[in-house]
């Protein structure tokens, strides 16, 4: 029997990114900023990444162009020799039945959610491989179980936990290995839901229906679901690769 197990002489560890080099895409909505923040609490280095002109961004990065993520991989390996995570966080919604959601709208919505993670594990991957590492895609419930009003979004989510999956697989043949997991929130306060919301006839009562619809009665928080990226991208989860992990207030189990 082969043995590549690390040490676990200290019990269970702790969760803490101490010295770890993290990219973050999508770092100035409400989740990918939390992560930001929940990394360098934890000890971690975060390089935070989004379109240009948004606040506290540290590097330009549009996730549709290959061009941007050729540019960013070979910054952070020369100014750091290494990456030991990247957190696919940037996306967007759009709602529309499959009847109403146009082929236009449906190709950005794949390009952003399904192309931009794969872009940034195809990059990021040569870097994370140096020493090990850990990627998370940000899926979606909705990536798990159907929903008839965000088609594309749906679609698009779902291909990033298949995806996940084979990154997952591919990284594991390393020694050290590269784990990838996808978490899958539920609806999450923040710019994403009330946009959901306000392109309803009646956003107030959609905001109260989407909450009512969790077991738990509410929305998610971005720090709920930063507290969950931070600890996939930790040693403390070096088990754990390949998995869909949903937080979504008891939706899935319904």
């Amino acid at each position: 029997m082969i043995d590549n197990a690390p040490e676990c002489n200290e019990g269970i560890r702790r969760v803490e990114l101490n010295g770890k080099i993290i990219l973050v895409t999508g770092a100035a909505g409400a989740i990918g900023s939390a992560i930001v923040r929940s990394v360098r609490a934890a000890g971690g280095t975060a390089i935070a990444s989004d379109l240009v002109g948004a606040a506290g961004v540290d590097a330009t990065l549009d996730v549709t162009s290959e061009t941007h993520w050729q540019d960013v991989t070979t910054r952070i390996g020369t100014e750091h020799g290494r990456l030991d995570g990247l957190v696919n966080a940037a996306g967007i919604a759009v709602v529309g039945s499959i009847e109403k959601t146009d082929f236009a709208t449906y190709r950005r919505v794949m390009a952003i959610n399904l192309d931009g993670t794969y872009l940034g594990c195809h990059y990021a991957f040569p870097l994370l491989r140096k020493r090990g590492g850990a990627i998370v895609n940000l899926s979606s419930v909705l990536g798990l179980i159907g929903g008839p009003n965000l088609a594309a979004y749906s679609a698009s989510k779902g291909g990033v936990s298949l995806l996940t999956k084979s990154v997952a697989l591919a990284g594991a043949r390393y020694q050290p290995p590269v784990r990838c997991n996808a978490v899958c929130p539920a609806f999450i306060e923040g710019p994403m839901v009330d946009g959901i919301a306000q392109s309803t006839r009646h956003p107030d009562t959609v905001r109260q229906k989407l909450a009512l619809d969790i077991p738990l009665q509410r929305l998610g928080q971005p720090e709920e679901v930063a507290s969950l990226c931070v600890y996939l991208l930790s040693d403390a989860s070096a088990y754990i690769t390949g998995v869909d992990v949903p937080i979504d207030g008891g939706l899935t189990a319904k």
